[in-house]
């Protein structure tokens, strides 16, 4: 098949991350057994009840699969994983060809075309013309699912250790640069409390929106302070902050009873995710000092890693010459830390822009699509063959 057509197969499947992936890992597993690789899957059941399924497929070398002793260890060892995800983001229902692959102007359209179907279709198609006989490493292909909602499916790998990895090619839509590094992602549920009374006579109440604004306060003073501790690789290359979601108050002439908001940070590599955190929970204490009735609770939701391989990685440098581009950094959640977890030199590479996924139209170049099976290919003879 070419890359194309087995791009059109996976956007007509709807793996959106609402529903159960058992319908694409079900293609995938069958490519791949088609293909020779050994095939296992992981199903877990979602907190909605729905089951969900990560998916790895090995190619194993002559020796590995002659059982020799003496090469259990390395043979436990993939020296390469392609990793893409399975599930996609919603689309509007009035994109009526979202699961209808179109091309037009040399672009393909169809949701999870950029992200990241593209780069799974690149995958399948490489490893199509690789004699697997001539494996000198064991070669892997991870699918995993939930990446959309914080890297779930990869999160559950790392912890159960199926496998280890020397290298890992992460896919991501990233126009076919590899990206060495990138920022951390952390959530926190922030709720203030208040007093509540009629607000002709606050001085009987507390205003818990006029706690919250002191303590958003201090919060965008923290977001300036980490301005001074630069990674100059990163656009921007600091920490930065964002309260996206704030609510509070129940009518316009009640003092708010309570305040809450939702603060998201990305860090920056070699700075701890909980180091915001601590900033907040001391700027909450500083408060509380002013005002002994200050109530604050801060809720830790997420904490992603960032990570940063090294420029000298044999995989950074070999997808800089395969791509003719130099590595770069990304400022996105990815499951890159996920396969660090498992031993390997991570880089983040695929074809498609993130500035086009995740939005009706979503699509990848068609020049992009092909050179990223060409490219996996030669990856995989470089490190495995």
């Amino acid at each position: 098949m070419t890359v194309k057509e087995t791009l059109a197969e996976l956007v007509a499947i709807d793996s959106v991350s609402s529903r159960s992936n058992a319908e694409i890992i079900s293609y995938l597993a069958a490519r791949c057994e088609s293909a020779g690789f050994s095939v296992t899957r992981f199903p877990h059941v979602d907190e909605n009840g729905i089951e969900k399924i990560n998916l790895m497929a090995v190619a194993q070398t002559s020796v590995c699969d002659q059982g020799n002793e003496s090469q259990a260890k390395a043979c436990a060892t993939a020296e390469l994983a392609l990793v893409g995800h399975t599930d996609t983001v919603p689309y509007d229902a009035a994109w009526t060809d979202a699961l209808h692959l179109t091309e037009r102007d040399g672009k393909f359209f169809g949701r999870g075309a950029c992200d990241t179907k593209a780069f799974i279709a690149g995958a399948l198609t490489a490893i199509q013309s690789i004699d697997l006989a001539k494996l000198k490493k064991p070669l892997a292909l991870i699918f995993t699912a939930d990446e959309e909602i914080g890297c779930l499916g990869a999160k559950r790998l790392a912890e159960s250790k199926p496998l280890r990895a020397r290298f890992a090619i992460v896919g991501e839509p990233t126009s076919l640069q590899p990206m060495r590094a990138g920022k951390g992602y952390c959530l926190a549920e922030i709720t203030v409390r208040g007093r509540e009374a009629h607000s002709a006579y606050p001085q009987l109440g507390a205003s818990a929106i006029f706690r919250a604004a002191r303590l958003i306060e201090r919060i965008e003073k923290i977001a300036e302070g980490l301005r001074a501790d630069r990674r100059a690789h990163f656009d921007p290359p600091y920490t930065t902050l964002n309260i996206g979601l704030i609510h509070g108050g129940t009518a316009k002439n009640v003092m708010p009873v309570e305040c809450r908001f939702t603060l998201e940070w990305r860090p920056v590599p070699a700075q701890e995710t909980d180091h915001v955190l601590s900033l907040v929970k001391q700027a909450a204490a500083d408060l509380l000092k002013q005002d002994r009735e200050f109530v604050c609770e801060i809720e830790a939701a997420r904490a992603d890693e960032s990570f940063e391989t090294s420029s000298e990685s044999e995989l950074v440098k070999f997808l800089e010459a395969a791509s003719g581009k130099i590595s770069g950094t990304v400022a996105f959640g990815t499951e890159a830390p996920s396969m660090i977890s498992l031993g390997a030199d991570a880089v983040v590479f695929g074809p498609g822009d993130i500035r086009v996924a995740h939005r009706t139209g979503e699509f990848v170049p068609g020049d992009q699509l092909t050179l990223s099976a060409g490219i996996l290919r030669q990856a995989i003879e470089h490190f495995c063959l």
